[in-house]
């Protein structure tokens, strides 16, 4: 039975007490949680891209050039996808709210050891075990959401987690501009600084989350009884009316077609991501001629235009019901961002396309993470975001790769933007054909 028909069966007071309880149960669980992990993953976020920032000096103190440092910052992805899936299996039988704080402890040690980076080959090293250490932590908040909040709410919910990818760089970029600025003291330059004062805070709030979160509603003493059984009735009636495959092993969700399309998409666009993310800084302040501060500022400036797109997108697809359609459009805005960027020598044009391209692609986040867990339910859902993350995280090894690729070979990166607006178009048409589909569209529905 529906919700709209369960209300049309009870008395009208019930209805409003009911209505009166959601309210109150999602805002109290909102205030609980969301903060909190927004907060860890602006940490999460800056302990991996701060690298972009940290280039603007490293690269000339170490003397890498544009290949080594592309290949080192996209290093960290393959080390991420490889243990992403392995990372989630273990999620399932430990617990969230674990696995959550032993990541963040051991990613925080790693980011503080990269301010002792001197060769090349130590710079692969210790990216590649970031990325090690840091596998799994987005699913595992995606999961650990989707066992809070009602699907209906998921995108909303998911965007306010989420703006920290960009509100990250609305920090990182002004403190990371300030915090090169000191070279010299206490015998550490700028770059080492920035890694040191970024990965602390990540040790310490590991340690922080093993008191603080709440492994399931049905624990919660901060929530009242009555709270915590509308909760869990709210939640599994989402399990009964939504199409996610009930009780598949959490093993067989690796062999969910729709799973893997959804991987591809994540791919096409993480590449541009990821491209702008560790590339934009130097991009930035060569295209505009402007000094590391000033670059600091602009790339905090597009952090939060990104963000609020996030919020408005997020709250648009939950209220249409929509998550293909809201994904496509903001795909296809990336596409034409990437376009701009290649074809443009305009400073102000080139600096708009570079800040439409991250602004699109960060968008896109909020329809299209609610997909893999309306597929998949429990365990399943764990290691099916997994796959999703992991897979599109070795985008974040193209992107970075390809520009310092083709910068060193032809000393332009006209011709890697032409690459990334190819498979922003591709994640397009892929979105618009689950758009369109009457079988897929069916499953990607909101209850």
């Amino acid at each position: 039975m529906t919700v709209s028909a369960v209300a049309s069966a009870v008395p009208r007071g019930t209805v409003l007490i009911e209505a009166d309880l959601e309210r109150s149960t999602t805002k109290r669980v909102g205030r609980r949680i969301l903060p909190f992990v927004f907060v860890l993953y602006i940490f999460n976020f800056l302990d991996r891209s701060n690298v972009g920032l940290a280039a603007l000096q490293m690269n000339k103190d170490l003397g890498f050039s544009p290949a080594a440092f592309g290949l080192g910052a996209g290093i960290f992805f393959i080390g991420y996808a490889l243990f992403e899936v392995p990372s989630n299996l273990l999620l399932v039988k430990v617990g969230a709210r674990r696995w959550i704080a032993r990541i963040m402890i051991t990613w925080g040690l790693i980011a503080v050891g990269m301010m002792f980076v001197r060769t090349p080959v130590q710079f692969y090293v210790l990216r590649f075990a970031l990325g090690v250490a840091e596998a799994g932590f987005f699913p595992a908040v995606i999961y650990y959401l989707s066992q809070w909040f009602p699907a209906s709410m998921r995108a909303s919910s998911m965007a306010k987690f989420m703006i920290a990818i960009p509100l990250s760089g609305l920090l990182g970029g002004p403190l990371g501009g300030w915090l090169l600025g000191f070279d010299d003291r206490l015998g550490l330059q700028g770059w080492q600084w920035l890694f040191l004062i970024e990965g602390v805070p990540s040790v310490l709030l590991g340690i922080v989350t093993l008191r603080y979160l709440t492994e399931r509603p049905e624990e919660a003493k901060w929530l009242t009884a009555e709270q915590r059984n509308w909760l869990a009735r709210r939640l599994e009636q989402d399990r009964r009316e939504h199409p996610a495959s009930h009780g598949l092993p959490p093993l067989r969700a690796l062999l969910h077609p729709l799973v893997w399309l959804a991987a591809i998409i994540q791919l096409l666009l993480t590449t541009a991501s990821y491209g702008y993310l560790f590339w934009g800084p130097l991009l930035i302040r060569e295209t505009l001629h402007i000094s590391n501060f000033a670059t600091g500022v602009l790339t905090g400036a597009i952090a939060v235009i990104s963000a609020v797109g996030l919020l408005l997108v997020g709250a648009s697809s939950d209220r249409a019901g929509e998550r293909p359609g809201h994904a496509a459009a903001c795909a296809a805005f990336a596409m034409l961002g990437c376009i701009g960027a290649a074809a443009t020598a305009d400073p102000v044009l080139r600096f708009a396309s570079l800040a439409l391209m991250q602004i699109s692609v960060v968008s896109f986040l909020a329809p299209f993470v609610t997909i893999p867990t309306m597929l998949l339910s429990g365990g399943s859902a764990a290691v099916g975001i997994a796959l999703v993350n992991a897979i599109g995280s070795v985008g974040g090894f193209i992107g970075p790769y390809l520009i310092g690729f083709l910068r060193t070979r032809t000393g332009r990166d006209e011709s890697a933007f032409i690459v990334l607006a190819i498979m922003a178009a591709i994640a397009t048409g892929i979105l618009l054909y689950l758009k369109r589909s009457p079988l897929l569209a069916r499953r990607l529905a909101s209850p």
